[in-house]
């Protein structure tokens, strides 16, 4: 197997919006997004998968020296193969990649956040980041662009937050800050024993309203210029929105449920969305 074709098995088993986002793309953009995304998704696993805290900062430390090597021409590992491959025809600063893992490595460290600006270290590292990233894949004329491609992947992460509220309390984390939790009278343990309650409705009512105005703000940033060359990110806004809008249409029972669409109207929208321009 090729370093280029264990990426692609790796995003399509994934299932992500991400990979729908990119299917249009011509080969060198898609293979490029995809070593991307591989990347993001091997560094999120060991977080995800290793029970032991010391395992995965192990395993992270390694994820960091990986990363050197693929600029110092020894890369290891398929996926950092591949980004290699990609890395100066697209650009990719090494430092960009780095943060990605210093996102990840809070993850680590801490499973609350008191405020939003707190939070919006950790989106801007784990999404922010990779919105800067492939938006550079994508290609862009304008600097604005990127004040574009930032927000976007904060209204992202923000949304993976809303959808992922009982899955990631399973696991002992709550995303949604402190300071909001207490202004709507939710407790850390009505969300760890999924009490759904009208309070909590309210709470997310908020957090879904503060998501889709980074979409707005996203998207009134995007010069026209820019806007075919940044079709991808627009799919996968589609994508993501459409999901918001399941989520508030089912009250927000994402305590003991996790939202999602099919893969065929995830590409249905892609299609459309990639036509559309």
């Amino acid at each position: 197997m090729t370093p280029d074709e264990y990426c692609q098995q790796k995003a399509a088993r994934s299932g992500s919006s991400f990979y729908y986002s990119f299917l249009f793309l011509p080969p060198e953009q898609r293979r490029a997004i995809t070593a991307l995304y591989a990347f993001c998704r091997e560094v999120d696993d060991v977080v995800d998968e290793c029970q032991d805290p010391q395992i995965a900062a192990t395993k992270l430390a390694w994820w960091r020296q990986e990363l050197s090597r693929v600029y110092a021409g020894q890369p290891q590992h398929p996926v950092t193969q591949a980004l290699q491959a990609v890395s100066r025809e697209f650009d990719l600063p090494e430092e960009q990649l780095q943060e990605i893992i210093d996102g990840m490595e809070m993850d680590l460290q801490q499973s609350r956040y008191l405020d939003f600006k707190a939070l919006s270290l950790y989106c801007y590292r784990v999404a922010g980041v990779v919105g800067l990233l492939a938006a550079g894949i994508f290609g862009f004329q304008d600097r604005r662009t990127q004040k574009y491609a930032h927000d976007l992947g904060l209204a992202f992460q923000l949304t993976n937050i809303i959808r992922d509220v009982g899955e990631d309390a399973r696991m002992g984390r709550i995303y949604l800050p402190i300071d909001e939790l207490q202004r709507f009278e939710v407790t850390a343990a009505d969300i760890l024993n999924a009490r759904h309650t009208d309070n909590f409705e309210r709470l997310m009512a908020f957090q879904i309203e503060r998501a889709e105005s980074y979409y707005t703000q996203a998207l009134e940033a995007l010069p026209s210029a820019d806007r075919r060359a940044q079709r991808p990110g627009l799919v996968m806004a589609a994508i993501y929105r459409t999901l918001l809008d399941e989520i508030k249409a089912d009250r927000c029972r994402v305590l003991t449920q996790r939202t999602s669409l099919t893969p065929v109207r995830k590409l249905w929208i892609a299609w459309r969305t990639w036509v559309r321009g």
